[in-house]
């Protein structure tokens, strides 16, 4: 059987096992992973048999393009952030199948991807065929469930993801692009410090100074009409706090 490898050139058998080939629906496949020779022949194998597959070299482009995928394919050694926490925010707000793919091995690491959001687990290397049965698996198991709304809660202020919308007390409040993404970050995981940094690379990219982001955050803090909603954790970043 042809495997995936951690590290070298790959090969992927053209012949599928009864019952995979032809069977599948078409998904819309994000994969994320940095070795360029591993990201080429997944890629080819995975359009092979049918699936419509986008590719992420870095945490940040995942963050930036899971939106609208059917399944996340997730190396956790990704070369500017931690594949868990990538892992963590994208389940923090939405319900996208995730299966790690990765080198780690151990059990602790298998624990910890599995608590971050992860689906399912795949240690290095290992062959196409089982990483094409585990994603049936998942996805059977995700399409079962229903769909949530994805509106975010806290007490008077709503924010739903979807339209694009914040609503406090049942009142719209306009906002930018860019506070909107900054909002939706810190309130889709409440009461945890969210570093300044992050934030700055997940929203503003490279174009960002310090300055941005706190003055971002006084808008917010204006608009929602108190300061106590985002909290300012000295030398690390923001805090989201709950009604």
């Amino acid at each position: 059987m042809s495997q995936i490898v951690a590290k070298g050139p790959m090969s992927l058998s053209d012949k599928a096992p009864r019952g995979l080939r032809g069977s599948a629906e078409s998904w819309r496949i994000l994969v994320a992973e940095n070795a360029a020779d591993d990201a080429e022949c997944l890629i080819r194998g995975l359009r092979r048999h049918g699936h419509d597959v986008v590719h992420a070299e870095t945490g940040i482009a995942v963050l930036d393009a899971y939106e609208g995928m059917d399944l996340l394919l997730i190396d956790l050694d990704l070369p500017d952030l931690d594949g868990l926490e990538v892992c963590r925010d994208i389940r923090a707000v939405c319900d996208v199948a995730i299966i790690a793919v990765t080198g780690r091995a151990s059990e602790l690491d298998r624990v910890l991807g599995l608590q971050a959001g992860a689906d399912d687990y795949l240690v290095k290397p290992y062959g196409f065929r089982e990483l094409m049965a585990r994603m049936e698996a998942v996805m059977r198991r995700s399409q079962r469930q229903s769909p949530e709304a994805r509106v975010i809660s806290h007490g008077p202020l709503c924010i739903d993801v979807g339209l694009r919308e914040v609503r406090m007390d049942g009142r719209r409040i306009e906002m930018t692009r860019k506070e909107f993404d900054l909002l939706h970050i810190l309130a889709a995981r409440p009461d945890t410090v969210i570093p300044r940094k992050q934030l700055m690379q997940r929203i503003w990219g490279d174009s960002w100074s310090r300055r941005t982001v706190d003055t971002h955050v006084n808008r917010l803090r204006n608009k929602l009409g108190s300061g106590d909603w985002i909290v300012t954790v000295r030398g690390i970043g923001f805090r989201f706090r709950r009604a």
